[in-house]
């Protein structure tokens, strides 16, 4: 096993607008604002182990999912318990169903406010 130069601190996505996706994942996730730059172009949320980090970017293409042009980088997995509820409350959010679903009992796909994809999920590593 090898030393670790260090540990991971936060996931950034990359947004047109902070503010929106800032209270999108607060409501979603129970997180809080940790830091913002005056300008509020990054806003980061603690209370999940690493910080989620929104970043303001003017061009921002939002990721179509499962297939191109502007192809899903990355995507983050929520644990829930139901995810029927779970669907619910994050469509009350401002998320919407992703229309592929590939594993509907297991993951859900939802697309949050600004159009990145990412799954509810009751798969656990536990």
């Amino acid at each position: 096993m090898t030393e670790r130069v260090g540990q991971l601190a936060s996931i950034s996505l990359d947004c047109p607008d902070t503010d929106q996706l800032a209270t999108f994942y607060c409501r979603l996730l129970g997180l809080e604002e940790a830091f913002a730059t005056p300008d509020r172009g990054v806003v980061a949320l603690s209370g999940a182990g690493p910080m989620l980090t929104l970043m303001r970017v003017d061009s921002y293409i939002p990721p179509s999912w499962p297939e191109g042009p502007q192809h899903q980088q990355f995507h983050l997995d929520v644990a829930v318990s139901e995810l029927e509820p779970a669907v619910e409350s994050a469509v009350a959010l401002g998320a919407t169903e992703a229309e592929h679903q590939p594993a509907p009992h297991q993951w859900r796909v939802l697309v949050d406010p600004v159009g990145h994809p990412f799954c509810l999920t009751v798969v656990r590593p536990d």
